[in-house]
């Protein structure tokens, strides 16, 4: 009995000396183990008579508890001192300032929005929004274009499933039938009715997708209609406002003959940088004319006093040229990485 009760106290000091739970198994192994000290006596209790063997087998058993009891109360020692280690490791100091949160910035687009509206905005031109779903009249019939016009193919417009005279606008243009119908509301009882001089920025839709094109994008129209607003008022706002934008007082403006169902005259508008990786390049910036009498009319203006000019820009392609980016996808895919050169 003096040896079993010397066995607990050597495997109790064994065990009490493990610094870590490797070494814990091995003292555990020395005892318990296939060939350990107990293991071996418990072996030898069959070369005892019965009553000794009864009497050996109890003491031992009574042992082997102790040194189990010993070995789980030194592994949960461990597993403390291990879980206070990590959590020393891994303390956080809550009286540092926290990191915050990055810097935001607009999108180079919306900048892009917001210096047109300025700019237009000093001339006298006031932003006015409509409807992104747009019926078939306002988008097509009231800017002279007829039911055979290519603009109303499925190929090119987004059309509400079963609703033929429902559609997602092509440009902006809608937003003027709707300006000269209110304007004209409000001031047809007049004699002579003030001017109109409006923009119209927003998102417009197309089915079109490549690296200069997108199935969303934005448009900016412009208006000005009034008693004697000629095609020479239009060209002095656009390379005005062409040459603020790009911050060029040398760069070129010209206008090219085209064509458009509600402008007549209609012109092309191009620009030549003159300095820079664009220099001495022509590069079409927007489409422009007088508008069309029967789009006056549709806007319920006596085109026999009145006359106007319109124009659509793409603040897209502004935004490109401005930057230097040369794949407008970019904008749309949401990469904080491109996004956050423009803060």
């Amino acid at each position: 009995m003096d040896n079993l009760d010397q066995l607990i106290q050597q495997a109790e000091s064994e065990f009490a000396a493990a610094a870590d739970s490797a070494q814990l198994e091995q003292a555990k192994a020395r005892y318990l183990g296939k060939s350990g000290s107990l293991t071996e006596r418990l072996k030898g209790l069959g070369k005892l008579d019965p009553e000794a063997r009864r009497e050996a087998g109890a003491a031992i058993n009574r042992v082997k508890e102790a040194i189990e009891r010993a070995l789980e109360a030194r592994r949960q020692a461990l597993r403390e001192a291990a879980l206070l280690a990590q959590l020393a490791a891994e303390a956080l100091d809550v009286t540092l300032p926290g990191r915050g949160a990055a810097p935001g910035g607009l999108h180079p687009v919306s900048r892009t929005l917001e210096r047109i509206e300025r700019l237009f905005g000093s001339i006298g031109f006031v932003a006015v929004d409509g409807p992104e779903i747009e019926t078939d009249w306002h988008n097509f019939t009231a800017l002279n274009t007829p039911e055979n016009h290519p603009a109303r193919s499925m190929h090119d417009t987004f059309y509400l499933e079963g609703q033929d005279e429902v559609l997602l606008r092509t440009h902006t243009s809608p937003v003027q039938v709707r300006a000269m119908q209110a304007h004209v509301a409000r001031f047809g009882h007049l004699d002579s009715m003030p001017e109109l001089r409006i923009i119209a920025p927003g998102r417009v839709y197309r089915v079109d997708s490549d690296a200069t094109h997108s199935p969303m994008f934005h448009q900016v129209e412009g208006l000005w209609i009034g008693e004697k607003v000629s095609f020479a008022d239009l060209k002095g706002v656009i390379a005005d406002f062409l040459r603020k934008f790009f911050e060029s007082e040398d760069l070129q403006v010209r206008f090219r003959p085209s064509f458009f169902p509600f402008t007549e005259p209609s012109a092309e508008i191009d620009v030549a940088f003159m300095s820079g990786a664009l220099e001495g390049r022509w590069l079409e910036i927007a489409g422009c004319g007088m508008v069309h009498p029967n789009v006056l009319r549709f806007g319920g203006i006596d085109p026999e006093r009145y006359t106007g000019f319109a124009f659509g820009m793409g603040p897209d392609r502004l935004t490109m040229l401005r930057y230097g980016v040369t794949d407008l996808r970019l904008f749309f895919e949401g990469d904080l990485r491109f996004l956050g050169q423009f803060r």
